[in-house]
């Protein structure tokens, strides 16, 4: 796949148009010490309930970096739906129903557990995330579609099934069919989830943790980025600031190497702050840390 030439921010005709695929999640935070060992109980020093499931995380993101976002997905009929829907509504998302559909029974949920160093653990509970149906779809006429794993698989499949620029952040990592992958534009995995895919996609983002991103085309390398040097405080949505990020810069007509700096960037500055999708950053901030 060819790079497009970067263009200058300013003269980029109009904002990408992105639709987002996902999930809808409340997550349910404990911030501890250590994160516990297989048995060990663990006392938390503060407890917060925030927006977040991957796709309202890379939705939220989107948003703030520059793009006109749709989000489809379901809530539950609880108070939960009301949290990540006000937040995504904040953000400039839109979460019209449709494509937003009140399901019943619960919203889906995160319990996660931060340790002082960053490290998290994450339990997620689907809720009303698994009722969304293919059927359900309402992708309007978008520039991309970005879908994770958080949904049915035969949703995301649908979604894939389009005209526009698609990509995946295939997580969590999940059996998929190796058709889906072919139909990818982008993948975006870290080392365990590139281990889980069916076949070799034919644009793969890797990423690295604090060793930034690879590109790989066909499985080769063709680009590589390193992030700017943070505090890491919660690691929660610092894959979906990198993944939303280099999805908005790619759809920007940035180079492949100037969007994966500034995927990387985004991801970094995810990681230097709490919570999920009060962590994600703006433009400006990702312009900034890049220094210019």
């Amino acid at each position: 796949m060819a790079a497009p030439q970067a263009v200058p921010q300013e003269r980029l005709p109009r904002r990408p148009r992105l639709t987002v695929v996902g999930s809808l999640n409340v997550d349910l935070v404990a911030r501890v010490e250590k994160l516990p060992l297989a048995g060990e109980t663990v006392t938390a020093s503060r407890f917060d309930y925030l927006p977040g499931g991957k796709g309202a995380n890379q939705a939220a993101a989107a948003a703030r970096l520059g793009a006109d976002v749709r989000m489809n997905g379901c809530v539950g009929s609880d108070r939960l739906g009301t949290i990540v829907l006000g937040a995504l509504s904040r953000d400039g998302v839109d979460v019209s129903e449709p494509p937003v559909y009140h399901v019943g029974g619960d919203t889906g949920l995160a319990l996660i557990s931060v340790a002082e160093s960053g490290e998290n653990q994450i339990v997620v509970v689907p809720g009303a995330n698994a009722h969304l149906e293919p059927d359900d779809l309402d992708l309007g006429e978008p520039d991309g579609i970005l879908a994770q794993l958080e949904i049915p698989v035969e949703t995301v499949e649908a979604a894939a099934a389009t005209d526009a620029f698609f990509c995946l952040n295939a997580a969590p990592a999940k059996p998929i069919p190796p058709s889906l992958v072919e139909r990818c534009d982008l993948v975006v995995v870290n080392r365990f989830e590139l281990d889980a895919l069916p076949t070799t996609p034919r644009l793969t983002a890797l990423t690295l943790g604090e060793e930034g991103a690879v590109l790989l085309e066909g499985g080769s390398e063709v680009a590589r980025a390193q992030p700017p040097q943070v505090d890491a405080v919660d690691e929660t949505a610092a894959g979906d600031a990198f993944t939303a990020c280099l999805v908005v810069s790619h759809l920007e007509e940035r180079s492949w190497e100037d969007a994966l700096r500034r995927a990387c960037a985004a991801g970094a500055l995810a990681a230097s702050r709490a919570g999920a999708q009060p962590s994600l950053p703006t433009a400006a901030e990702v312009d900034e840390i890049l220094g210019g």
